[in-house]
C-alpha cells in the first residue's frame, strides 16, 4: 500500500463492503507513501496515526479511483477517468491552492503557521499549494478560518459575483488614512482603475495591472485603448481591496497628470521590474505614468480596531 499527501484512506465492513469510516491522509512517514499515515477522520475531524490493516484501501486523489494491493489499477481506465471534463463552473483542484497561497502571502503568513492555525502538517499545505489537490470541505473550512476567509472565496465560487455583498459590521468605523498609508497600500504592484475621459467625452473607468516606482503608478498599455486617453490629462485612478469575510476593506485614490514615457532607458527599466504582464494580454508596450499631486484613502473598520 503507497499513498500520497492529499489521498483518502477508507475503511470497508469486511461483511457488506460498505465503507465504515474514510479520512484524509495529511501526513506521510516514509518517502515511498508506505504505512503508517497521519489521518483526518471526516467523521471526527480528529488525527490519528494508522496503520492500515485487510480491510482498508487507498482512494488516490488524482484519479478518484480506489487501489489495491490485491488489483492494481488499470492505467488506461485510470488516464480515462482523469481526462475526463469537469463539470462547468467547478474549480479546478489547482485553483484552489493558488487561492491559498496568495491569501496566505497576502496576510504575511508562513505556511508553517498558516499550517499551524488550520490544524494540517505543513507538508501538506505545500501539496495543497503546489500540486493539483482537492481538499475536504473540513479542510476548506480549516484553511478559511486560520486565512480569515471564506471556503467560497477559496473555492472561486463567487468570482462572477462583485465584491461586498456580505452583512456590514455591528458598529463599523469609517477613517480617512494619512498620504503615507496610501502609498504604502499603492506600493508594489497590483490591479487599479484609471477614470478618463474617451475622446467622444464620455466618461469611462478601466481596469489595469499597474506597478510603483518611485513616487509614480505607471501601467502598460496600446496607444488606442481607454486607458491610453489619459496621457496629456489629469486622471483619477483608485485602488482598492474588500475582505468579504470581515466585511472590511479600504481604497485609495490617486489623482495627477498622466504622461507617455519615451526614454529609452526608461522604458525598458520598466520593462525589466514589472512583476506581471497585463491581464489582456497582446501587444502592449506604451508605459503611462502617473504623478499623483494628491492622495486620500479610507478605511472601514471594526469600532475596537
Amino acid at each position: 500500500m503507497r499513498a500520497h499527501l492529499g489521498d483518502r484512506l477508507v475503511v470497508e465492513s469486511r461483511r457488506t463492503g460498505a465503507a465504515r469510516r474514510d479520512g484524509e491522509i495529511v501526513g506521510l512517514h516514509h518517502e515511498d507513501g508506505t504505512p503508517p499515515y497521519d489521518v483526518r477522520w471526516s467523521d471526527t475531524d480528529d488525527v490519528t496515526l494508522v496503520s492500515p490493516g485487510p480491510d482498508a484501501h487507498i482512494k488516490h486523489l488524482e484519479h478518484g479511483r480506489s487501489a489495491r494491493e490485491s488489483s492494481p489499477p488499470d492505467t488506461g481506465e485510470a488516464e480515462a477517468v482523469s481526462a475526463a471534463p469537469r463539470p462547468a463552473g467547478t474549480p479546478g483542484p489547482g485553483d484552489i491552492g493558488r487561492r491559498v497561497a496568495v491569501e496566505r502571502r497576502r496576510r504575511g503568513l508562513s505556511r508553517e503557521e498558516t499550517a499551524r492555525r488550520a490544524r494540517m502538517s505543513p507538508e501538506y499545505l505545500a501539496y495543497l499549494e503546489e500540486r493539483s489537490a482537492d481538499p475536504t470541505m473540513a479542510t476548506l473550512f480549516r484553511l478559511a478560518d486560520a486565512l480569515g476567509t471564506t471556503v467560497t472565496a477559496l473555492r472561486g465560487s463567487g468570482v462572477d459575483l462583485p465584491p461586498g455583498q456580505g452583512h456590514a459590521l455591528l458598529r463599523p468605523q469609517l477613517r480617512d488614512l494619512r498620504p503615507e498609508e496610501c502609498r504604502r497600500l499603492l506600493s508594489t504592484h497590483g490591479v487599479g482603475r484609471i477614470a478618463v475621459s474617451t475622446p467622444d467625452g464620455r466618461p469611462a473607468v478601466v481596469p489595469v495591472n499597474y506597478e510603483t516606482v518611485e513616487d509614480a503608478i505607471v501601467f502598460r498599455t496600446t496607444p488606442d485603448s481607454v486607458p491610453a486617453a489619459a496621457v496629456g490629462t489629469e486622471v483619477a485612478f483608485e485602488v482598492d481591496h474588500v475582505d468579504e469575510a470581515m466585511s472590511q476593506g479600504w481604497s485609495v485614490l490617486a489623482v495627477g497628470p498622466a504622461n507617455v514615457v519615451t526614454e529609452p532607458d526608461a522604458v525598458r527599466g520598466l520593462a525589466h521590474r514589472a512583476h506581471t504582464d497585463p491581464w489582456a494580454g497582446g501587444a502592449r508596450e506604451m508605459w503611462v505614468s502617473i504623478r499623483p499631486t494628491r492622495l486620500t484613502g479610507r478605511r472601514i473598520t471594526p469600532a475596537d480596531q
